[in-house]
């Protein structure tokens, strides 16, 4: 199953940014549910990363976070991905980073955090090696 949100579109779902980041969310079988990131993600975007983590974890055994199509990752964006890490380990599931983008592999090794999380080359090897 597939549901692709662009977030924050008017409403009282906070700043419109829809332009700048989408999420698409797949569900793969034996608990492990792919978020697909398009974009940027900076201050007005991460706690919208934050959210859509949050939503998965709970239930989800696997969470992968495909990052191969964001553009920009800041700080507040790492930040995010610290704390779904977090809040996956407290939930009893595991979140697997695919970073694929320059900038996201950039910015976590700029940062030393890439040895914090499970880093897999491609979305088919972190669902192998669920």
């Amino acid at each position: 199953m597939s549901s692709e949100t662009p977030t924050g579109v008017g409403g009282d779902q906070g700043p419109d940014v829809g332009e700048v980041v989408r999420f698409e969310v797949v569900e793969h079988g034996d608990g492990a549910v792919v978020v697909h990131v398009h974009g940027e993600i900076d201050t007005m975007t991460a706690p919208v990363l934050s959210a859509r983590l949050a939503e998965r974890i709970g239930s989800a055994s696997l969470l992968v976070v495909d990052l191969t199509r964001v553009t920009f990752l800041g700080s507040a964006g790492l930040a995010a991905l610290v704390e779904g890490k977090e809040k996956a380990e407290n939930a009893g599931s595991r979140l697997r980073l695919v970073c694929g983008s320059h900038a996201v592999t950039r910015a976590l090794e700029a940062t030393n955090l890439m040895s914090l999380f499970d880093v897999a080359d491609g979305v088919p090897e972190a669902l192998r090696t669920a």
